[in-house]
């Protein structure tokens, strides 16, 4: 095993760099993951530097204002002030000593894994790499990308890997608006590409993060995210076609839930909804099922997960058309007021939400669709949905105008008893109301 003693000058200095907090860090994405990781470096009297290429988003950092709801405009302002800087010259790279990339990781139309963000971001870095550098990809992705495509870019610039500059594998693991645990409490896992990149990942991060937990290899750390999200989606999955059959039966899939979960062993609670959101479990197990298939495996239980789960809001919009129609109404011409269209309770992060996919089918069924929703005042810009709507405030007298309320996100902000008392019909898809009653169907 290589000891500290055998590393290149050039790793001793850095390790020691980030050890004593002179580095300076770049944050490379600066939404939901980047931010709270920029938050944490600043705290401890890094210099940070932060790249987007969003130039609007980046004068607003830069002006002391967050975008982001569950982060404050004051550690903004706290960060600037302590020397914080966002720019969206990339150029500025070269100032870095620590490059942790946060950018996107999607799906293509086509459910295969989208790296343009990071291969767009890492080629807009390339020129300026210089030795005595760490770039560390947090972005989830399937086992191999480090090696695969950042390695060679890397080594493209004549920088011998391991020696002069260091690759990292730490994948993000924050959940937007969890108040019990912060970016530095969560452990991180950091795989690197040789022993010396991996000293120099645990260096980079030691200092910010709790406990650091190394693994093998980058592959090694990729798996693992990957397997922490397929764990919840497979679960999810499973739960949302218990609650399918359930509701076939006459049961209460929730009564059924809470009852499971007094057993104090070998069972754990998953709730059903209208689908997965987040940039995460919708997308993850499609990245593992997309690499698998080069080693010449189908991984069967995996993709039937992603399929009930995808097909979970066409389930919310049938339930729907059927309880209008028991009440004498088509969804044509209807109105209906979706509640809530963040991917999960309490945040404003709309990445991958079901009940946007909801909006869309209702639309597409001729619905005269709006949206209630405390945490988005105005439907945001986004890649595949587009529309021009802002959250209608929730009175006696608007609940009371739609035909149908659809309940995609159960968030505490909302007051569901003076929905119940005023809406003609509710479709609730996130078990709200266990008390029966004539305007509430479960969904």
């Amino acid at each position: 095993m290589t000891t500290p003693k055998e590393f290149s000058s050039a790793a001793l200095a850095l390790i020691d760099e980030l050890n004593s907090r002179r580095a300076v860090i770049g944050i490379l994405g600066m939404g939901y993951v980047g931010q709270p990781l920029a938050l944490r470096f600043s705290q401890l009297g890094y210099r940070v530097l932060g790249l987007d290429i969003d130039a609007e988003k980046v004068a607003q950092l830069n002006v002391g204002h967050s975008q982001i709801e569950h982060i404050s405009d004051a550690a903004i302002q706290a960060a600037n002030h302590a020397g914080m800087e966002c720019t969206t010259d990339f150029s500025r790279a070269r100032e870095a000593d620590a490059l942790i990339l946060c950018v996107p990781t999607p799906l293509n139309k086509y459910r295969e894994p989208d790296l343009s963000y990071v291969t767009k971001t890492i080629d807009s870095i390339v020129p300026y790499l210089r030795a005595g550098q760490v770039v560390s990809l947090e972005s989830t992705t399937y086992p191999g990308t480090t090696e695969e495509e950042m390695l060679p870019r890397v080594a493209a610039t004549g920088l011998a890997v391991g020696e002069e500059i260091f690759l990292v594998y730490s994948p993000e693991r924050e959940d937007p608006g969890n108040t019990d645990f912060t970016t530095n409490s969560i452990p991180k896992v950091v795989g690197g590409h040789t022993a010396a990149c991996l000293e120099v990942g645990k260096a980079l991060y030691g200092q910010a993060i709790d406990r650091i937990v190394p693994v093998s290899s980058t592959k090694a750390a990729e798996m693992t995210k990957l397997l922490e999200n397929i764990h919840r989606a497979v679960n999810i999955g499973l739960v949302n076609e218990m609650k399918i059959v359930a509701d076939r039966m006459g049961i209460d899939i929730f009564e059924v839930i809470d009852a499971a979960a007094t057993k104090p062993f070998g069972f754990t609670a998953y709730y059903p909804g209208p689908g997965l959101g987040g940039h995460c479990i919708p997308i993850d197990p499609f990245y593992l099922t997309w690499k698998a298939r080069e080693y010449g495996l189908h991984t069967r239980f995996i993709e039937l997960s992603g399929e009930i789960n995808r097909a979970m809001p066409e389930y919310v919009v049938g339930k729907v058309v059927k309880a209008l129609n028991e009440r004498r109404l088509s969804l044509h011409g209807s109105k209906a007021l979706v509640l809530g269209i963040s991917y999960k309770k309490n945040v404003d992060d709309m990445r991958e939400s079901p009940a946007v996919e909801v909006m869309e089918l209702l639309r597409a069924a001729g619905a005269d669709v709006a949206y209630s929703d405390p945490h988005v005042p105005v439907f945001p810009k986004m890649r595949e949905h587009k529309f021009n709507l802002s959250s209608v405030p929730l009175t006696a007298e608007t609940l009371a105008s739609y035909d149908v309320l659809v309940l995609t996100t159960d968030h505490a902000k909302f007051d569901y008893e003076l929905i119940a008392l005023n809406a003609r019909l509710i479709v609730d898809s996130r078990g709200i109301y266990r008390t029966p009653a004539s305007n509430i169907v479960k969904a």
